[in-house]
């Protein structure tokens, strides 16, 4: 048996995120940032730039705003290959209004009817995407349409009956469709993965965890069966539990400059601890990235493996 071509891939939506400058009003802006984004992008590109082997698998339209989206994904070291262009369609956008206390932050989705939300089962190249040692999903895909959810299900399902080891993050969007809908759907594509991600507030929206950081964590792992849960606590860092042994990191000092995209660098850094069977390090990697990700305009991070490990050993120094 051959060894898999790739460390990890992925497939979704990739969107363009239109933001107004800090400060700006959406209804009033004179010019917009533009950013390609995507959770399961993010997840891919930013292990690429870690050296990893990467393939991303989605739906763009063949027009300039397809390629430009496409072309980060190159820079970025990530196997485009698998990339299903569609001559009809559109690419999703959304748009973002940066504001500071109370009002925070403000996001405008503009994505109904994009070539993700067309893609059907038989349009992936299935062999394709399973050639790799762990296939990274989220929660997202499956509230686009309804054929991505029996998308996301199939992967799942073939991913099992060969052997290839699969990354969850639950990852839920208020726009995209209720509580009630997201438990119900999200809640079988979970269960027996190897790495399930899930914010506080998910776990407790969608799964109904109370109790401290253990507490939460430990109900996520009994109602998923995943061989190892992280769930994320803002300020207070993120937890790693596999019913026998706990890890926790402390989130990482920054100047928060752009929140989105800190959950899908910390995925990131807990799958490449993963893929060196290492996740005490992956957790600290994970940290280290969200942080890196909240001082950095744009959803996909930039950094390189060297300034991870450089900023992770820090990291861990100053805490002893």
């Amino acid at each position: 048996m051959t060894d898999p071509r790739f460390d990890v891939t992925s497939l979704g939506e990739m969107m363009l995120r239109l933001s107004v400058p800090s400060g700006r009003r959406l209804e009033t802006a004179t010019q917009l940032d533009v950013y390609p984004a995507g959770a399961e992008a993010n997840v891919i590109s930013l292990l690429a730039r870690l050296e990893r082997k990467t393939r991303w698998i989605g739906a763009l339209p063949e027009n300039p705003l397809g390629r430009l989206v496409a072309n980060h994904l190159r820079m970025a070291g990530v196997d485009t290959n698998g990339i299903i262009w569609q001559e009809k369609g559109r690419l999703g956008t959304y748009y973002v209004e940066f504001g500071a206390p109370p009002r925070g932050i403000q996001v405008t989705y503009d994505r109904a009817h994009s070539c993700a939300s067309q893609l059907q089962p038989h349009e992936i190249d299935w062999d394709a995407l399973l050639d790799t040692r762990l296939l990274h999903l989220t929660g997202i895909t499956p509230a686009i349409s309804p054929s991505c959810r029996e998308i996301v299900d199939i992967a799942i399902h073939k991913a099992k009956e060969r052997g290839v080891a699969v990354s969850f993050d639950v990852n839920y969007r208020m726009r995209l469709w209720s509580e009630a809908e997201a438990s119900e759907a999200i809640t079988p594509l979970t269960q027996g993965v190897e790495l399930l991600f899930c914010s506080e507030a998910d776990a407790t929206r969608l799964f109904k965890c109370k109790g401290i950081m253990q507490d939460i964590a430990q109900t996520m792992l009994e109602r998923s069966q995943a061989h190892y849960v992280v769930v994320t606590f803002g300020e207070q860092g993120a937890l790693l539990w596999n019913g026998t042994e706990w890890s926790h990191e402390p989130a990482r000092s920054t100047q928060i400059i752009d929140r989105l995209g800190a959950g899908d660098a910390l995925a990131a850094g807990v799958i490449h601890g993963w893929l060196d069977n290492n996740l005490a390090s992956g957790l600290r990697y994970g940290v280290t990235l969200a942080a890196l990700a909240l001082s950095q305009y744009g959803d996909m991070l930039v950094t390189n493996k060297n300034e991870l490990m450089t900023l992770s050993q820090k990291s861990s120094s100053l805490e002893r």
